[in-house]
């Protein structure tokens, strides 16, 4: 089982990553800042680095601080867990613009409540986690705005000429927003894995291994390697037509955002973030220049992924227990150690 959980928790590690370089590339493809395939090749590098340089608080937020461990199994964590990886895939087959992040979460807090009951919530811990996921993407959208409209005022009199010179900077703030989207994304990989090696026994307490911290950090950096240019092309074309100075915008806002976030120990979404502060760079210009009717989907299907995941994870448990009653199952009359 527990062998089981590290597959699903690489797995979804590797789609994090490969949908999130997306997000990173969206800006610097629609501006051609370099080529795609070394673009890919620099993210993943700095995916693989970033974990070694950033703290764990993300990771504890996103696990210990989220539920009570003294009370769910490792069973909870495995059904969390296969319903992040089959929204994931279901997202990435429809095309659906979704998040890893929520995905995890969604599956979390599902299968908690329904092996386990609500008291098995930290609601605290809750709001602290999905706090950052509802205004992270507004702040971005703010942030985004304001950068845009500083950048515009530094060179308002500049010559055509000075594209070149945002193409360049361009490779530093990608390979910035590599390391801050890492520095989130890998904890939340490295701490479910943590989790899990606590309730299995064969840790003391929730201290990272460094074998886990490789092989999280190894398995974005290889999903980041390959892309998802489908998303790509949506983010880079969809919202509106991006110029370098709205890349080098976006992805300057997009840094800090997730930096400040990973410091704080708050879980973000990177394509929120990215895809809003794209919003905000290219609103500062001229309102009407985004397509708000693209956005407003955008957001829908951001708004449907924790509940859909919270909903496969209930499913899940439901059929391998063959209980369909929910009364039965809050009131602790179902066992909860199940073997999927």
């Amino acid at each position: 089982m527990l062998l089981f959980l590290i597959v699903l928790v690489l797995c979804n590690a590797f789609f994090n990553g490969y949908r999130d370089s997306s997000s990173i590339l969206a800006g610097v493809m629609a501006s051609r800042a370099m080529r795609p395939r070394w673009a890919l090749y620099l993210v993943a590098a700095a995916d693989l680095i970033a974990p070694f340089i950033f703290g764990s608080a993300v990771a504890r937020s996103i696990t210990t601080g989220l539920v009570n461990t003294s009370v769910i199994t490792l069973n909870t964590i495995v059904i969390a867990m296969i319903a992040a990886v089959s929204w994931n895939l279901f997202s990435w087959w429809r095309g659906i613009p979704s998040s890893s992040t929520h995905s995890l979460i969604g599956g979390l807090v599902g299968a908690t409540l329904i092996t386990s009951g609500p008291q098995t919530i930290i609601i605290n811990g809750l709001v602290f986690v999905i706090l950052p996921l509802i205004f992270a993407p507004i702040v971005g959208l703010v942030l985004g705005f304001v950068v845009m409209n500083i950048l515009l005022a530094s060179f308002s009199t500049a010559h055509p000429r000075v594209n070149k010179l945002f193409r360049r900077l361009q490779v530093v703030t990608m390979l910035t927003l590599a390391l801050s989207n890492s520095s989130n994304d890998t904890q939340k990989s490295m701490g479910v894995i943590t989790l899990g090696l606590v309730l299995a026994g064969r840790l003391p307490s929730f201290d990272i291994p460094f074998w886990v911290l490789i092989a999280c950090s190894l398995t974005l950096a290889l999903g980041a390697s390959r892309g998802d240019w489908r998303q790509i092309r949506n983010l880079g074309g969809k919202i509106y037509r991006i110029r370098p100075l709205n890349a080098l915008a976006s992805q300057t806002a997009s840094s800090l955002l997730i930096i400040a976030a990973s410091a704080f120990g708050m879980p973000v979404s990177t394509p929120h973030v990215v895809s809003t502060t794209l919003m905000g760079s290219g609103a500062a210009e001229r309102i009407n220049k985004v397509r708000w009717h693209v956005a407003s989907e955008m957001v829908t299907t951001w708004a449907l992924t924790i509940p859909a995941t919270m909903v496969i994870a209930a499913l899940i448990f439901m059929t391998i227990t063959g209980v369909h009653d929910l009364g039965l199952i809050f009131n602790g009359l179902v066992p909860t150690v199940v073997t999927p």
